[in-house]
């Protein structure tokens, strides 16, 4: 957390740098979830939502009922409560602290290459011993092999069912791989048996 806090990742906003209260939560939010089995990656903290409440895929709205909400974060934590794994899937981006068009905070834009290389250690922290599975084409460009599409503009349900097929993957048959393959295989103590069910067969 200190490490990500002090990060300069090109010119994104580090939003952990700037607030105590991001800081508090992120580091909450990841010892709740060092156990996931699974970790979800995506594009970049967004100007509504990480940015705001400092967790992936999770606006402030959705924390404390004010402030602004993500559509984003309004599909992808519903399909995780709907397949009962909100509590048992990491979430996570490509690039942690929030990219923005220069003189509009009010926006996002695509992460830079070198941005994408700035975060690489912190994502590579995180997968260690997991699953990774894309979620959009930019993640699935950095680790190759299947995704998930993005439930934004439209992809909702294909979200979801993307999200219900990675649950029944077997572990050891990662659907993408680390960056660099740098990620070691499964860790002891990470889902059923080494496997993840869907909470249908669970």
């Amino acid at each position: 957390m200190e490490q990500l806090a002090c990060a300069r990742i090109g010119a994104t906003f580090n939003q952990y740098a700037e607030s105590a209260l991001l800081r508090r939560r992120l580091a909450a939010y990841l010892e709740a979830r060092r156990e996931a089995a699974l970790l979800l990656v995506g594009e970049a903290a967004g100007y509504r939502g990480a940015r705001v409440s400092g967790l992936p895929f999770t606006s402030e709205r959705q924390l404390t009922g004010t402030g602004p909400a993500e559509a984003t974060a309004t599909v992808v934590q519903r399909v995780l409560a709907e397949l009962g794994v909100a509590d048992a899937i990491l979430l996570w981006n490509l690039v942690p602290t929030h990219p923005y068009r220069p003189g509009e905070a009010a926006s996002n834009r695509p992460p830079t290459a070198a941005e994408l290389e700035a975060a690489r250690p912190f994502l590579e922290e995180l997968a260690r011993g997991r699953r990774v599975v894309a979620v959009g084409r930019l993640a699935q460009r950095r680790f190759g092999g299947p995704y998930i599409r993005h439930p934004s503009h439209g992809g909702a349900a294909a979200f979801r069912e993307g999200l219900r097929r990675a649950l029944l993957q077997p572990l050891s048959l990662p659907s993408a791989s680390c960056p660099r393959g740098t990620c070691p295989g499964p860790g002891p103590g990470r889902g059923r048996g080494g496997r993840w069910s869907s909470p249908a067969t669970a």
